[in-house]
């Protein structure tokens, strides 16, 4: 009796080894997933996104959120190299506290895509993936610029400016686009900054954070216009005009004639969307996550089998160290007219979902 049971024990190792390797033998490898944070609609979106791409492309995921700390995201960080991952795709919280982690990376031959934001100051990672953010600040600007109808009112008309977090590069990006279209505006006298607030420096929102965009637009509303109407907020993405928002409803703006100045914004988030179907906020800059999710996973596969990489920029991105070979996605616009056809139609968000 003891004897077949022996035999039956061995028997099922056997089995579970071979199991194990022939699991193990299917699996492309492990790649790790480096997100700021959880509690942003966007990142838990990207992070979703990005996981079902690499599982289907065949490989196995490990994904890590850090929010928002950054002792935090590099020691996920180095518990990922000692994972024996094949790759890492990043979105770093702050771009510039990445070279030793890098430089142990490099030294095991592990693959690195920076994902979205730019990791800065370091040679030892291989590609870029984002949307083009120059762009994002163009169309931001612009739909101030339609909105109230610059080319042709004579103004003026007051505007205050919410721009991201200083150590995320793409903050810096996008406010050189928001700026191509609206400081020659500003320059002639058509748009007035009452606060005189207007340097990057002066105008950041330090982690993206609402709460900080909503008591700097209080103190903005109680010191500059107590008796002036507000006729445009630059905010430069959702989060931060959802604070915009609070702090101008507060107030009384959006009721008893006092009518919602035009606020921008970034990343579609479905707060967002509802309060442009409502008319509190006007715009947003819709980027398809799933698409950059798919175009990063794509990128590290095709890196790890040895095929060619596709990029698309490659003389624009440099981030005081090298020229990142780039892959940019295109943003779009999205306002009120807009909600349908771009996020609905496309399956990104259900008509349920929106109400």
């Amino acid at each position: 009796m003891r004897k077949w049971m022996k035999l039956a024990a061995t028997a099922l190792v056997a089995v579970a080894v071979v199991g194990c390797s022939k699991k193990d033998e299917t699996s492309k490898g492990l790649i790790g997933i480096s997100m700021p944070s959880k509690t942003e609609a966007r990142w838990a979106s990207d992070g979703d996104s990005m996981v079902k791409a690499l599982e289907k492309l065949g490989y196995k995921t490990d994904i890590q959120y850090a929010q928002y700390e950054v002792p935090t995201q590099l020691s996920q960080l180095e518990n990922l190299l000692v994972k024996n991952v094949k790759g890492v795709i990043i979105a770093p919280i702050d771009g510039t506290t990445m070279a030793d982690v890098l430089k142990q990376a490099k030294e095991k031959g592990i693959k690195v895509i920076s994902y979205d934001r730019l990791i800065r100051g370091s040679k030892d990672f291989d590609y870029y993936a984002t949307f083009d953010n120059y762009k994002t600040g163009v169309l931001q600007g612009q739909s101030i610029v339609d909105a109230l109808n610059l080319k042709t009112a004579k103004g003026p008309f007051t505007l205050e400016i919410f721009a991201g977090s200083t150590d995320d590069n793409n903050a810096h990006v996008v406010y050189g686009g928001v700026m191509s279209v609206l400081k020659p505006y500003i320059d002639n006298g058509t748009l007035v900054v009452r606060s005189g607030q207007i340097k990057l420096e002066q105008v950041a929102t330090p982690n993206w954070d609402g709460a900080l965009a909503q008591s700097r637009m209080d103190n903005l509303l109680s010191a500059f216009y107590a008796t002036t109407h507000l006729d445009a907020v630059l905010a430069m993405n959702d989060q931060i005009a959802i604070g915009v928002v609070s702090s101008l409803r507060g107030i009384g703006y959006g009721r008893d004639g006092s009518a919602m100045p035009v606020v921008t914004g970034q990343d579609g988030e479905v707060p967002s969307v509802k309060a442009i179907l409502r008319g509190d906020q006007f715009s947003t800059v819709f980027k398809d996550t799933r698409a950059l999710a798919q175009a990063a996973a794509v990128m590290m596969d095709n890196a790890l089998q040895g095929k060619p990489v596709q990029v698309n920029d490659t003389t624009s991105y440099d981030n005081g160290a090298m020229i990142v070979p780039t892959q940019l996605l295109d943003p779009v616009s999205v306002e009120k007219k807009d909600v349908q056809k771009v996020l609905i139609d496309s399956g990104y968000y259900s008509e349920d979902r929106l109400r």
